[in-house]
């Protein structure tokens, strides 16, 4: 045999007996910097049967990949092993969290999609201009809700929604509520025994950006409400909505309120269908005149109707309030009501998931409902903020 080739096979079979493994980069540093609230993901190189991700000696992961993530700032010591029969692999590393270092605001910092169903106050809030395309729309909904812009978008009826995030992750802080989303609800007088006048419920959804692409394409979580695991709500509910015909001729009522009462037809995933009347106090186009198709379709969770006519003849509806877990539910000053915990996250088949912290949030109208002249139930929002970033202008109020 030919004395290299001889030699290579020895050493191949040396190598199949020792416990260490070749000297291969592992892809982890020594040492790493990192501002708070940031996102730092770690995958090794090498691969084995098992792995083990720990931070300050506490088990944290056993996937081969590991996001670390931290809202204090410290250092802190992170051990991976690989553990395998063949070739076990033990590396320690330090991250170090520092202060970001451009402060951090607690306020939206981007819109990433507004999509609303038909309604009432569509092309007005915000404002459609002639020409005006989706880049321009969703141009206006940014400017409209971000920082403390405080201006109101509506979301339309069942199923539209708006999708925005921060400058920063907001980190789930258990049994904090981690951030605040303000809407336009208020209570009326009459009713003393039940909170209610016009709540407008949205249903909150929330996304971890953990392919790190800074975009709104990973998996999304509902957070469960109150009303969630209710036996008169409804999931995986789809409306489909079809663009009017403005040839037609709208269909007036006897009340005088509505000036087209089969105005947008729609139909649902249950095999119901009907229409959104336009009423006389809103005259221009329902449906979002930047969307250049003939229908549109929305599905989530479809929360049980919360209105009812007092009156009897359809001239006072009191819209009641969900008892927690909703956007434009309860009135701002109850900032309790309006606040959400990313421990409420539950998965499409309603268990909870744990989730270290969140990117993206989405809001959608939640209920599928029409109140005569007051018309279509709409989830309406004006502002988020993330309840662990200090406002510096303390205009965030406690939380009770």
């Amino acid at each position: 045999m030919n004395k290299k080739l001889y030699f290579l096979i020895a050493l191949l079979a040396l190598a199949g007996c020792s416990s260490e493994i070749p000297m291969v980069n592992l892809g982890i540093e020594d040492v790493y910097y990192i501002p708070r609230m940031s996102k730092l993901p770690l995958e090794s190189a090498l691969t084995g049967e098992e792995y083990l991700w720990k931070v300050n000696g506490e088990a944290v992961s056993s996937d081969r990949r590991y996001i670390f993530i931290a809202r204090e700032e410290g250092i802190y010591n992170l051990s991976f092993d690989i553990i395998d029969e063949n070739t076990p692999y033990h590396f320690d590393f330090t991250v170090n969290v520092l202060h970001e270092e451009i402060e951090y605001s607690p306020y939206i910092s981007k819109v990433y999609e507004y999509h609303p169903a038909p309604g009432q106050f569509v092309n007005e809030m915000p404002r459609y201009e002639e020409g005006d395309t989706y880049a321009d729309i969703l141009q206006k909904a940014e400017e409209s809700i971000s920082g403390t812009n405080d201006i109101m978008i509506t979301l339309g009826g069942f199923g539209g929604y708006v999708t925005f995030g921060f400058d920063h992750s907001v980190i789930n802080v258990p049994g904090d509520y981690d951030f605040r989303i303000w809407g336009n609800s208020f209570y009326e007088l009459t009713d003393s025994s039940r909170k209610g006048g016009s709540a407008e419920p949205g249903i909150v959804m929330v996304s971890y950006d953990e392919n790190c692409n800074g975009l709104p394409d990973d998996e999304w979580y509902e957070l469960a409400g109150s009303a969630y695991y209710s036996a008169a709500t409804r999931h995986n509910y789809s409306v489909s909505y079809r663009r009017p015909d403005n040839d037609r001729v709208p269909v007036a009522d006897e009340s005088g309120y509505l000036s087209d009462t089969e105005y947008i037809p729609w139909y649902d995933s249950e095999g119901t269908d009907g229409f959104m009347p336009m009423n006389i106090f809103h005259s221009q186009s329902y449906w979002p005149l930047w969307a250049d198709t003939g229908e549109m379709s929305f599905t989530g969770t479809c929360l049980p109707p919360n209105a009812v006519d007092t009156s009897g003849v359809g001239r006072y509806y009191i819209l009641y309030c969900l008892d927690w877990g909703y956007v434009d539910n309860h009135p701002n000053d109850y900032a309790d009501l309006n606040s959400f915990k990313i421990e409420w996250a539950v998965d499409s088949d309603g268990f909870p998931v744990d989730l270290p912290a969140v990117d993206f949030i989405r809001v959608y109208t939640g209920v599928n409902q029409y109140c005569g002249w007051l018309g279509e139930t709409s989830t309406e929002l004006c502002r988020a903020a993330d309840l662990h970033i200090e406002d510096l202008n303390n205009w965030l109020p406690e939380i009770p």
